[in-house]
């Protein structure tokens, strides 16, 4: 007698775990992490050290449903962690690196943390302060010996490695909490099941170029940008080639060294490579991908890029709601011959659903600018604890991103700007991203930021916060001839009113520049706030 069929189980589809397990077991003897001559690690070496830390979790009570934050810098046993916590069954929550004390403590009492999993040779008094204000976390766990809690290396290494099995986990289980970058208020919890990140993945797979050899350098922090290419590099045999710190001369000496042959970098950083003298001479010829995203990149400088490397680089938008893989620009549309596509965030991925929309959640007709809203597996659960932002967000049933975009003639989606960002000056609306991407093709700009601030006549006026390039004076003659510029290419209406010139803009934990803090400069207590 055969049992009732269970439909859903039957066509259960596969979760981040089950693709890491399976990324995990293809190979044996291949570098897996590489960071620095005396540390490597196989994949064999991975898997075990996952299993271990896996078995250790377990020992202290923690699985499925145990919802876990990560404070370290890169180090080894941060990846395998990430392995380890997902393939359990836990909801885990990075902190950056870089947040403050108060930030921390925000984000583990609001994502209700049982557990907090640090390293405690940069994070030792921190963690220790931790415990003390957020006295909810029931565990505390030391990559290493600590004065406070586990030592969950030692613990790990009194296990044997058995073979990776998965928690009972559902692909619309919570994974994850992940908490916004914070530019336009407190940071909202944004609840992820693991469809998406699994559609993530999969998407990755069947989109992004990487290169066929994958030697995969991370500049950024293992516990947040890492997790969202393990999948992918694991599937293509690669290895993450960690570095311990990021500075334009220790990129090039690794990519020289070890032969990189792609990257992940946020716009910042690869300003800072450009601006560098080691740009002209250091041998990029092994590299083949540069990925880049988190925000909006100036056009003038990816021209500068294309010149310098060659067409290289691939663009990915999304957002932590729907993250990374709601567009893609390949590397063959990087063409110079077509340089207004440079201003592109690419096309919409086939596997995911986007609409621009007006204040009414209609279509708005083509060419038209609307608020870009996303459908599909990617899409978040909500916002933690917070109902009303929530339904905002998936009013008429879409995800609302709050980037406003138009497509061009081809399917090209072009992000006009963030839609709390719009400066409205003597009844006219000035989007900030436009006249940041006219500014950015003067050859006296690196970096700039634009802001609306208060104006008694006006409402508000355009500023622009200018970091100018290495050896150029900034001066009131520049300010005004910036101004003009802008002008020049985009009307009266746009040219900022004003420029402040600075050594580097304020950035949030995950590379953006922070206009939140840019504006609290401006307007203090003014009637319009800080949005």
């Amino acid at each position: 007698m055969s049992d009732t069929v269970n439909e859903s189980v039957l066509t259960q589809g596969i979760t981040m775990p089950d693709l890491l397990i399976e990324g995990l077991n293809r190979y044996n003897d291949r570098p897996c992490l590489f960071m620095g001559e005396d540390q490597i690690l196989t994949y064999a070496d991975m898997r075990a050290l996952v299993s271990r830390m896996m078995q250790a979790l377990a020992s202290l009570g923690l699985g499925k449903g145990t919802r876990a934050a990560i404070l370290s810098g890169n180090r080894p046993e941060v990846l395998a962690n990430t392995a380890a916590m997902s393939i359990s069954g836990f909801i885990g929550t990075p902190l950056h690196p870089m947040g403050s004390m108060d930030d921390h403590v925000y984000v583990l009492e609001n994502a209700e943390i049982d557990v907090l999993i640090y390293d405690e040779t940069l994070f030792g008094e921190v963690a220790t302060a931790l415990k003390e204000r957020v006295p909810g976390i029931k565990h505390f766990i030391a990559f290493g010996p600590n004065d406070i809690g586990e030592d969950y290396m030692a613990l790990a290494n009194s296990f044997e490695p058995k073979p990776l099995v998965k928690a009972d986990i559902t692909p619309d289980d919570l994974g994850s909490v992940n908490y916004t970058g914070g530019t336009t208020g407190k940071p909202k919890g944004v609840m992820s099941a693991h469809r998406g990140s699994a559609a993530m993945a999969m998407i990755q797979a069947a989109e992004w170029e990487f290169p066929d050899e994958l030697r995969m350098l991370m500049a950024t922090p293992l516990s947040h940008a890492a997790s969202a290419f393990f999948v992918p590099v694991l599937q293509k045999g690669g290895a993450f080639y960690v570095m311990p710190g990021f500075t334009p001369d220790l990129f090039f000496d690794w990519v020289e060294k070890y032969k990189i042959t792609a990257t992940m970098l946020v716009p910042v950083m690869l300003y800072i490579l450009l601006d560098s003298p080691r740009a002209a001479t250091a041998d990029m010829s092994s590299m083949g991908t540069i990925f880049y995203g988190a925000s909006p990149m100036s056009p003038a400088r990816l021209k500068e890029g294309i010149e310098k490397w060659g067409q290289i680089f691939y663009q990915f938008f999304g957002q932590s709601e729907a993250p990374m893989v709601i567009t893609n620009l390949s590397k063959k549309e990087h063409d110079l011959s077509k340089p207004e596509r440079l201003a592109s965030c690419g096309r919409p991925a086939p596997w995911v659903h986007v609409a621009l929309l007006d204040d009414n959640n209609q279509p708005v007709a083509q060419g038209e600018p609307g608020e870009i809203c996303v459908r599909g597996p990617l899409v978040m659960k909500g916002y933690k604890d917070l109902p009303e932002q929530t339904a905002e967000a998936f009013a008429g049933n879409w995800l609302h991103t709050g980037d406003i975009g138009r497509f061009d003639d081809e399917g090209f989606l072009y992000i006009v700007d963030r839609k709390k960002d719009m400066i409205v000056t003597g009844g006219f609306n000035v989007f900030p991203k436009e006249v940041e991407d006219a500014l950015s093709g003067h050859e006296a700009v690196a970096q700039v930021a634009v802001v609306g601030v208060p104006d008694e006549r006006w409402g508000e006026s355009v500023k622009a916060v200018v970091v100018v390039k290495p050896g150029v004076e900034a001066n009131d003659e520049l300010a005004a001839a910036l101004s003009e510029h802008v002008k020049q290419k985009k009307g009266s209406v746009q040219a900022p009113k004003s420029v402040d010139f600075v050594d580097s803009l304020p950035m949030t934990p995950v590379g953006k520049p922070d206009k939140k803090a840019l504006k609290a400069k401006y307007w203090g207590d003014a009637k319009r706030g800080v949005q």
